[in-house]
């Protein structure tokens, strides 16, 4: 959308000389002009759009011909027509609409473009570069779709535009357009600065804006010299700070993972904020370019990002209603036993299926194979996925750590409110929201003390279905020994958390534990022969090293001692393929008991360390300081979200300034400081993901729901040959696989490991690290 802040109109400039309309025409629709570089000029385009399928009653006619596969897809007269609804199939959905008209091939010509700067003569572009990319995916049909796109068009002038100067660009060609402005460094936002866009904390350790600019087939752009930029307030334009850009990462630089891989395909350039401590609105001005989307320097800036993403959870609530006083976003109950869901149980535990611990080249395959006609009473609740409604045991990695920030900050976590159902009634919100995910799995735990792995419908959803209307079968997975260690330390904890605020609540959680552990001890002799993956063992640690903390018995001291890997002083807190032990350190280095092994906390310490030290060299190696394990592909939540636990555990260790540092650079690009200068958790920021993979608020039409973190940007050329690149490349520019993977998010719904998310990652990291930098002193 046009505004003053993007640009301003220009009054005064003579464009006799210029061909074309007098007027902007209504079929140029244009979202932003600006520089990205003196003579290079961006013009980004918005085509088309997506009007979404609505569910409508069914009336079945004569010849009418339904699919009677997992999706219901109904013809008529030999024509789509769309897809049965619901148990009873009284409603039909009807297919997306794709809307408007589509990018001019005009509008990415040379001999298209007449440019005049100021009084001087019209000028032609020396170049035309364009980058395209998909803005969303309409589905049409069984498997037919259709995009809209976002075009950026950029302009090589001859000669720089001088600050402040009129220019007025005309466009001829098929469908004609011209659009007449000032370009003001101060005031015109350019999308070659990147800056946070959830502000920064006065005492933040490190506060960075970018600057970099990849124009598609136009390739990288290189700033020589080194431009000199500004902060200046918001309001007023006074100058707050000035400096100078530096190389950070030339893109000739291939060392940011273990693969020699450099995900950016640009130099990018860094901006040193540190020295902005005084509270304020304020916007990164780059001298000749163009200036940053406003910021905020406040006390309160990851407070305030915590509570939109520690919301998500409730978002993504199972088995209640969502919607007014406790957020705007509305949906019926889903998945309660009370509206006709039944639920059946599975003879096969989680951990023996694609979804838990084996490779069985299928998520559902031994689930169904496991079916049984058993009911399984009280099956509802728990936080579920975006693009399933299952409800799996390591979603309860959330429950921990939210239960971790309470148990560390207790005065901050005490006072703070999530305006969630339970906040008032005597436990810290985040404990409460925690809770509500651990309570779904104590409702599932069977008499004998077993823990189901969660609740899973027979295939992903029926297209056209929301989650209150699943159709398809639903299942409990079967009570298994990862299943209940996981939950055993997890209630535990809760145990140990709770106890201050609700006595009797944490008994109940104790005894369940107990209960859970004596299941899982029992059971396991039974499978010596199956040669379990090592997370077996290490759930079984895990939860040993809660029960120790929480009861001070020995025989829970003995287990930890018998399953731990940090018996050697060069263990590492994650090996693979041998053992991943990082919560099992950390609970032992935080556990006060008598008996506890001084060589073994120091060995707990050391590899924390260690892993801290890696992660802090690895976030100096990359152009937009996000951190993780080098060997680890570009992948799902390594840019959208920080991993950035190890470094906050170090940090309340050590209390050194480093690991706080190399937290707070990890957090930038998943907050907006990124190429495509998009915070990647909904509600967060100025832009965030449009289209997540979030079936509910499609079918509702209405905007996602604030808290979501998606997968975020990955590594194109792995995904070169997948379905997804093959609906996407009819409108990217240049092909996808060609894209950085820095910049290659595409906001479409329809690309799962880059729109979804799931509870447990990235959503559970991303909200730890926010609150841990908010909490910290």
């Amino acid at each position: 959308m046009r505004t003053a802040a993007l640009f301003t109109l220009a009054s005064s400039l003579s464009t006799a000389a210029l061909a074309g309309p007098a007027t902007d025409p209504p079929d140029a629709p244009i979202t932003h002009i600006g520089l990205v570089a003196p003579s290079i000029v961006g013009v980004t385009f918005r085509c088309g759009k997506v009007e979404y399928g609505v569910q409508t009653p069914y009336a079945a006619q004569p010849g009418d011909r339904v699919d009677t596969g997992k999706d219901l897809w109904v013809f008529r007269g030999g024509k789509f027509l769309g897809a049965l609804v619901g148990r009873d199939r009284k409603l039909i959905w009807l297919p997306d609409r794709l809307v408007g008209e589509p990018f001019c091939a005009d509008w990415a010509s040379p001999a298209s473009y007449r440019v005049a700067v100021g009084r001087s003569a019209v000028d032609a572009p020396v170049a035309v570069y364009r980058k395209s990319k998909a803005a969303d995916l309409a589905r049409t049909g069984p498997w037919e779709f259709r995009s809209p796109t976002e075009d950026v068009i950029y302009l090589r002038l001859p000669r720089p535009v001088p600050p402040g100067e009129a220019i007025s660009i005309s466009c001829g060609g098929s469908r004609p357009w011209r659009r007449s402005l000032t370009l003001d460094p101060a005031r015109t936002r350019s999308e070659a600065v990147h800056v946070t866009q959830i502000g920064f904390r006065p005492d933040d350790p490190a506060k960075p804006a970018f600057l970099s600019c990849w124009m598609g087939d136009g390739g990288p752009l290189a700033y020589d010299p080194a431009p000199a930029f500004r902060v200046v307030a918001d309001a007023g334009g006074k100058t707050a700070l000035s400096g100078r850009a530096r190389l950070g990462k030339a893109a000739s630089e291939k060392d940011e993972d273990a693969y020699g891989n450099n995900h950016n395909l640009a130099d990018v350039y860094e901006m040193d904020l540190s020295g902005l401590k005084t509270p304020g609105r304020y916007r990164v001005v780059v001298e000749g370019i163009g200036c940053s989307h406003p910021f905020v320097v406040a006390p309160d800036v990851w407070r305030k990002a915590f509570i939109v993403s520690a919301r998500g959870f409730y978002h993504q609530r199972s088995g209640i209603a969502l919607g007014p006083p406790y957020t705007t976003f509305r949906r019926p109950r889903a998945f309660h036993p009370a509206d006709g869901l039944r639920v059946t149980e599975s003879s096969t535990g989680i951990m023996d299926t694609g979804n838990g611990l084996a490779n069985e080249g299928s998520n559902f395959g031994n689930l169904v194979k496991g079916a049984t006609d058993r009911p399984v009473a009280n099956a509802w609740g728990g936080t579920m996925d975006a693009g399933d409604w299952d409800r799996r045991i390591q979603h309860l990695d959330a429950s921990r750590l939210l239960l971790e920030l309470v148990d560390q900050f207790p005065a901050t976590f005490g006072a703070l409110g999530l305006n969630i159902p339970e906040s008032g009634k005597g436990l810290p919100d985040a404990a409460a929201e925690a809770l509500f995910n651990v309570d779904f799995y104590r409702r599932l735990q069977t008499p004998d003390g077993g823990i189901r792995g969660g609740i899973e419908s027979e295939e992903h959803p029926r297209q056209g279905e929301a989650s209150w209307q699943e159709s398809l079968r639903v299942y409990a997975y079967a009570p298994c020994v990862w299943s209940s260690y996981l939950y055993a330390g997890v209630a535990a904890r809760a145990a140990r958390v709770v106890a201050p605020h609700k006595p009797d609540l944490a008994k109940a959680y104790r005894e369940s534990a107990l209960r859970a552990m004596a299941w899982g001890e029992r059971e396991l002799p039974s499978r010596a022969d199956k040669k379990d993956p090592h997370a077996v063992r290490d759930a079984r640690n895990l939860a040993a090293a809660e029960m120790f903390r929480l009861t001070g018995e020995a025989r829970w001291h003995d287990l930890f001692l018998r399953t731990t890997a940090f018996v050697r002083p060069d263990a590492e807190l994650n090996v693979w393929q041998d053992h991943d032990q990082s919560d099992a350190a950390w609970v032992y280095l935080r556990t006060d008991r008598p008996g506890v092994r001084a060589d073994i906390r120091a060995n707990c310490r050391a590899a924390l360390l260690r892993e801290a030290d890696q992660r802090v060299a690895q976030g100096k190696r990359t152009a937009f300081h996000w951190t993780g394990n080098p060997y680890r592909p570009f992948n799902w939540g390594l840019f959208s979200a920080p991993d950035g636990v190890t470094l906050a555990r170090a940090h309340a260790l050590t209390a050194d300034p480093r690991y706080l540092r190399a937290l707070a650079l990890a957090c930038q690009p998943g907050a907006g400081a990124n190429p495509s200068n998009l915070c990647y958790t909904t509600g967060v920021g100025l832009r965030s993901p449009e289209h997540p993979l979030h079936i509910d608020s499609r079918i509702t039409r209405q905007p996602p729901p604030p808290g979501l973190t998606v997968g975020g940007p990955k590594d194109v050329v792995r995904d070169k040959d997948g379905w997804e690149h093959k609906l996407l490349a009819p409108v990217t520019v240049p092909p996808p696989a060609r894209w950085p993977n820095a910049e290659a998010y595409f906001d479409v719904f329809w690309y799962p490991s880059m729109c979804e998310f799931t509870i447990h990652s990235p959503m559970a990291q991303n909200a730890y690290s926010w609150g841990y930098l908010a909490a910290r002193k």
